[in-house]
């Protein structure tokens, strides 16, 4: 247990903020301080939660005054902070030497400039052979014919998708959707013309589509000290994901899994110390459908998961790894190595849309286990009605969630 006081601060208000704020209470009894924009429903009338909104915290200059003030209204803490989507990840990043005062769980900017892209870390996969979908990149408005099948090398239905993330979604726009599914080399020209139209300026993916549904997806998730050695490596087997257009491929449901049975869980690790990760990456995996073991890395997000409490809930708080493993000398690495089921959504969702029925029958019984658990349904945090409520009414609006555009978006990965 650290000898000083602990505060959390998290930017953001999301599920992730929920999930890392109910990891420092369950481990700590401590209360987080979130900033960002606007209040959610995820965080709201949260009593772990303590709430500042600050409508242009996505400006690095006005976080870096927030954030030095709060440090020096709290000299003396441990305070560690915490990036809970792309964007705020990316702004710790880039001001970590003007953060000095804060534990930041992240790698260093030259690995944001390197591999947070999708390009970027295609090519860095390249290099150390863990095998990734076939995959051609774009930099502009491209043509039909530049998009026919012989061209590309693969055939369509394709996946279309930004290599920014981060830029992305600063340029909203009608129809804008996290992943595209492109069925015809006339389908792929437009998704390109309407993202490069929007304002988007970095490059563009088009790759093969791995068929299957979400139950052929994996998550993975490593901690790696301030000296780059991982210490934590956790496997989720998807269950389900939200399948609205701004939430698709976001995880709802997943059963832990010992982590040898992903194969390239091993040239992960080798990657990230060779090139002298730190802190928290979260890695989205799939099974080509039809075999056991050939599975393909899509992408690596610096930073915990927005599903993090999948790892808390099974064993491996990610507050504990924050504060006690990332400055602490160690070659040990904590590896899943048990089953247990996450949900964010109803069970009865996840049961029902769940297309692999022997995962449903593992779930089912892992939670007649007891093995299992809910974001969101956090006892010490139900006391107020309000915040009872709020989360009774996100529950229902999963059921309808579902109903609406499921199976519509299932393929679409």
């Amino acid at each position: 247990m650290p000898d000083r006081e602990i505060i959390p601060v998290l930017l953001g208000a999301d599920l992730n903020c929920y999930n890392v704020a109910r990891a420092f209470h369950m481990k700590y009894g401590v209360i987080s301080n979130a900033f960002g924009r606007y209040a959610v429903s995820a965080t709201k009338y949260s009593r772990i939660v303590d709430f500042h909104q600050v409508s242009d915290i996505d400006n690095d200059k006005v976080m870096l005054e927030k954030l030095t003030r709060f440090a020096n209204e709290h000299k003396g803490a441990k305070l560690v902070l915490f990036g809970c989507t792309d964007d705020y990840a990316a702004m710790i990043i880039r001001n970590k030497e003007a953060l000095r005062d804060y534990i930041t769980p992240y790698p260093s900017v030259e690995i944001l400039d390197s591999i947070s892209k999708k390009a970027e870390f295609y090519e860095f996969c390249e290099k150390k052979g863990i095998p990734y979908p076939a995959t051609v990149v774009v930099s502009e408005k491209t043509a039909v014919p530049e998009l026919h099948p012989d061209v590309l090398g693969f055939g369509y239905p394709i996946i279309v998708k930004p290599s920014s993330s981060v830029i992305y979604w600063k340029h909203p726009f009608d129809g804008m959707k996290k992943v595209y599914v492109a069925k015809s080399p006339e389908d792929a020209s437009k998704i390109i013309d309407d993202i490069y139209s929007s304002g988007y300026d970095d490059r563009i993916i088009l790759q093969e589509f791995i068929g299957g549904g979400d139950s052929q997806m994996r998550v993975l998730t490593t901690f790696s000290d301030r000296k780059g050695k991982v210490r934590a490596m956790w496997l989720g087997h998807t269950m389900l994901e939200e399948h609205t257009p701004k939430g698709l491929g976001n995880h709802a449901a997943i059963i832990i899994e010992p982590i040898g049975k992903l194969p390239v869980a091993g040239k992960i690790r080798e990657m990230l110390e060779e090139s002298g990760y730190t802190g928290f990456a979260n890695f989205d995996i799939k099974l080509r459908q039809g075999t056991d073991d050939d599975f393909r890395v899509f992408e690596i997000n610096l930073r915990q998961g927005r599903s993090n409490f999948y790892l808390t809930s099974s064993g491996m708080n990610v507050a504990e790894l924050a504060c006690e493993v990332y400055e602490s000398d160690g070659d040990d690495c904590r590896m899943s190595s048990e089953n247990f089921f996450w949900h964010h959504i109803p069970k009865n969702v996840a049961y029902t849309y769940t297309e692999d029925k022997a995962l449903v029958e593992l779930a089912k019984k892992l939670d007649r286990e007891g093995k299992s658990s809910s974001s969101l349904w956090y006892k010490p945090d139900l006391l107020s009605p309000l915040r009872f409520a709020c989360v009774s009414e996100q529950m229902r609006r999963q059921n309808e969630k579902y109903k609406k555009y499921y199976p519509k978006a299932g393929s679409d990965k």
